[in-house]
């Protein structure tokens, strides 16, 4: 098989996985508050347009498919910051690459109150949030010139990042809160940067 006809199969795989994910996510919604539990696998299958087998091939659970979005993009996240300039700074690079990624498109804030409001759906979602710690504290290495087996700074300061994705998740739901994600994801990335520099001050 050559590169494009593999290109061309993983480009279809990713649409399907995406197009179940989406399924699910719409019909939780319009089932209310206690949608997880009345939304059927089959029910997911028939409004994504796949059988319930190609469905089972993808996802081991409904949790994990109406999170699916979210764990599709923290394992984009290392090369989002490998795209940015390299003479970017640091923390100028990392903002960027997450901002862009995480808001393009707007998160459905229908859809992350969802997530977020239901204990099973929120413990996924903290699992699909957590996969950026890892291709991150990579990337940041990389950026940096450190080892992520020996040197903490990668892997705390992703770990921080994927933090602060949440907290601005959680903020952003609040009543009263009318402002883009990308402004609040943007000042709750500024925290963990804002921190480090106290802490290199204070030493």
């Amino acid at each position: 098989m050559n590169d494009d006809a593999m290109d061309l199969r993983s480009r279809n795989k990713q649409a399907t996985r995406e197009a179940i994910g989406h399924a699910a996510l719409r019909l939780a919604i319009e089932q209310g508050p206690n949608g997880l539990a009345l939304v059927r696998v089959h029910d997911i299958a028939t409004a994504a347009g796949v059988s319930p087998r190609t469905y089972n091939n993808y996802f081991s659970s409904r949790e994990e498919a109406i999170c699916a979005f979210q764990a599709d993009q923290s394992r984009r996240v290392g090369e989002a910051l490998r795209a940015r300039p390299a003479g970017e700074g640091l923390e100028e690079a990392v903002i960027a690459a997450v901002v862009e990624l995480y808001t393009d498109p707007e998160p459905d804030r229908a859809g992350l109150a969802m997530i977020m409001s239901t204990p099973a759906l929120e413990g996924e979602a903290l699992k699909a949030f957590s996969m950026a710690e890892e291709p991150l504290a990579e990337a940041i290495a990389e950026r940096t010139g450190g080892d992520p087996r020996a040197d903490l700074f990668p892997a705390v300061t992703a770990s921080a990042v994927a933090g602060a994705i949440r907290v601005a998740g959680r903020h952003w739901l609040q009543p009263g809160v009318t402002g883009s994600f990308a402004g609040v994801l943007r000042s709750a990335l500024s925290c963990v940067f804002a921190a480090g520099r106290g802490s290199g001050e204070e030493k």
